[in-house]
């Protein structure tokens, strides 16, 4: 599977509990979280997430007192095997496209895993990866 999807960032305050917020928002909506990454400074963190449901977390993530943008990224669906993530980035190598920044989740069951790839050109990063 791989497919273009939205990506939500959302600027959070460095401190206890924002996490716990914007996951239960998502959760009591039933919005399953496919991946997710956070980077953090000392005073705010960027959670980066795709979700099964974008469009009704869009609606949703308007309703909180947080900052969120969105941005189109890949969602591409690797065997959990050694060397998947190496071959994908061969790929995007080989045909010159760089990732701005890839982060995973572990997929359905054990066999596969779920991989975001964000770059600026999404259409040549799709065409790199189209016999994963």
């Amino acid at each position: 599977m791989k497919k273009k999807t939205k990506q939500f960032s959302i600027s959070l305050a460095n401190k206890s509990g924002q996490l716990s917020q914007v996951t239960r928002c998502l959760a009591d909506a039933k919005i399953n979280i496919m991946a997710l990454s956070v980077a953090d400074t000392a005073e705010q963190c960027l959670l980066r997430l795709v979700v099964d449901k974008p469009g009704e977390a869009a609606k949703l993530l308007k309703d909180c007192p947080v900052t969120v943008a969105e941005t189109d990224v890949l969602l591409i669906e690797l065997p959990n095997t050694v060397g998947a993530l190496a071959k994908a980035a061969d790929r995007l190598r080989s045909k010159r496209v760089n990732a701005n920044y890839i982060y995973g989740s572990t997929g359905r069951g054990r066999a596969k895993t779920f991989v975001v790839v964000g770059a600026a050109n999404l259409n040549a990063a799709s065409k790199a990866l189209v016999r994963l």
